[in-house]
């Protein structure tokens, strides 16, 4: 008892040291916001979008599916190498050192679909205990609610709201509403987006955001998300990165990659979902 108390109260000393560290919209406890219960599209084709690629559509049928979700929650923000390095220091966790060598308040790169997970079961339970938590989310952990990584739907619907639009912001690309098409990351939040559905920051572009979603082909059912995790597969990851093209940045856009890659331009932000949703369905 004595040592998990010691350990206790070292996660919550890392994480203050994090929080006090860093800027505004860098900080350790994640700004979540509400995305409601509701309904959500998702996929996309050439009827609906020019830039579709065949892996967007929702079925030979249809080019889109709608999906009802209920209420969950989504950082505004990619989490940070400052945020990332706080749970490096509390546990020990083996990283890629280059993970943690960018400035403090640009998004971690580097980070293994392990890697991330890791970081959400930590973050989760250093959340309640922590002070200065939203008296809301501390309320839903008490509920029993889990950190975790968002699913790809719920990805897309945080990304696209309760339309069909092919950008966060909007249907045209706009270099000064996110990162694309440049040399490297840029600090969370640099780019405002007034026009996003949810007011999240960096939906497209800065760094890929790994999901909790196995990949594979339309249509979605989330109940796939909870079957087959032991198996060799590709874990979905959805924005786009710095490096790519518009093309890549829209909001229906599915890439994917092998649970232990560890690139410069992976990244992920979190999520918090009712108890109905985890914890097989969060990763194991």
């Amino acid at each position: 008892m004595r040592r998990r108390a010691w350990l206790v109260t070292s996660l919550v000393a890392a994480l203050a040291t994090a929080l006090a560290a860093q800027p505004p919209g860098a900080s350790a406890v994640p700004d979540f916001v509400a995305i409601p219960a509701g309904p959500a599209v998702i996929g996309a084709s050439t009827a609906t979008d020019a830039q579709a690629f065949d892996n967007e559509r929702w079925s030979a049928a249809q080019a889109e599916g709608t999906l009802e979700l209920p209420l969950f929650y989504l950082d505004r923000h990619e989490v940070t190498v400052a945020a990332f390095g706080a749970f490096v220091n509390a546990t020990g966790w083996n990283v890629d050192r280059r993970a943690l060598e960018a400035p403090a308040t640009h998004p971690v790169a580097f980070v293994s679909w392990p890697d991330a997970l890791a970081y959400c079961r930590w973050l989760g339970t250093t959340l309640k205990t922590a002070a200065g938590v939203p008296s809301e989310i501390a309320h839903r952990l008490r509920e029993g609610w889990r950190v975790t990584l968002p699913t790809e739907a719920q990805w897309e619907k945080a990304a696209r709201g309760g339309d069909r639009r092919i950008y966060p912001w909007g249907d045209t690309p706009r270099r000064d509403r996110a990162n694309y098409e440049s040399a490297a990351p840029v600090p969370v939040g640099r780019f405002a987006c007034p026009e996003c559905a949810y007011g999240l920051a960096d939906m497209a572009g800065n760094v890929w955001e790994w999901t909790r979603s196995p990949y594979q082909p339309y249509p979605y059912d989330e109940s796939d998300d909870r079957s087959g995790l032991e198996a060799d597969a590709l874990w979905v990851m959805r924005g786009g990165a710095f490096n790519d093209p518009a093309r890549l940045v829209r909001s229906a856009g599915r890439g994917a990659a092998e649970p232990g890659a560890r690139r410069a331009f992976i990244g992920f932000r979190v999520a918090l979902v009712a108890p109905r949703q985890g914890p097989q369905s969060a990763g194991r």
